[in-house]
């Protein structure tokens, strides 16, 4: 089925542990956007954006509205974004950001990750330049009337796939993620977003064949999803 159906597979994965790592950093995003303007997404283009991916990502109502609230208040509390970078065994590579208020504990909690995993840390930039940052859309339709409706909305659309279950996955610019969108509400009315989101996909992928390779590899990326501060996690592991 392509990496379209992988990557909404992945994002559509509904474990307990895994829903509250997304309602946390959904609630971080939304606080940060209410935060630097108008706590409201009626006037808060940032906002509005951000709740529309939460929702794509089946973050409730009452996780969005707490984090406004909280945004309303007068906590002093800010996020920095970050980037880490590195080398997992048998040429596999891993970029981990993170939304922090405090970025040297979170740098020393990301190393602790790959010193445990027995993987690599390297400098900013050592593998990003393998992956693709790219607007992604899945929903249900048919291919050739979305491609239609979004040529002519001047939509810079990079690759589209679909499947045997009737969803459509388009890939396009990043800064073309909500303008495909809109585009495609404009012309077919609301639409279920199975994803929403702007992802960093690999231009070539590996498969760890070796059991203790791919021990060391999920062992990372158990490691790091336990670190509150991690948002998103990006790898070119095909098997895991």
């Amino acid at each position: 089925m392509g990496r379209a159906h992988e990557v909404r597979a992945a994002s559509m994965a509904a474990t307990a542990a895994k829903k509250t790592k997304i309602y946390s950093r959904y609630g971080k995003e939304i606080y940060m956007a209410a935060k630097g303007g108008v706590p409201d997404p009626n006037m808060n283009q940032t906002l509005k954006r951000v709740i529309e991916k939460a929702k794509a990502a089946q973050v409730p109502a009452d996780v969005i509205k707490r984090n406004i609230e909280k945004a309303k208040g007068n906590t002093g509390e800010a996020y920095i974004a970050n980037r880490y970078e590195g080398f997992g065994p048998s040429g596999s590579t891993i970029i981990i950001d993170t939304l922090s208020d405090n970025s040297n504990r979170t740098l020393a909690e990301v190393r602790s990750c790959f010193n445990k995993a027995h993987c690599n840390m390297g400098k900013a930039g050592c593998v990003s330049y393998q992956y693709d940052n790219l607007g992604i859309l899945s929903f249900k339709a048919n291919e050739e009337e979305v491609l239609d409706i979004l040529m002519m909305a001047d939509v810079d659309v990079k690759d589209v796939e679909s499947d045997d279950e009737g969803y459509v996955t388009v890939y396009v610019e990043p800064t073309d993620l909500f303008k495909a969108k809109d585009a495609i509400e404009a012309a077919k009315g609301e639409t279920e977003f199975v994803i929403l989101e702007n992802k960093l996909l690999p231009q070539e992928t590996v498969e760890l064949t070796a059991e203790e390779d791919v021990n060391l590899f999920k062992r990372l990326l158990t490691l790091l999803d336990d670190v509150d501060d991690v948002q998103n996690v990006y790898h070119n592991v095909s098997n895991l």
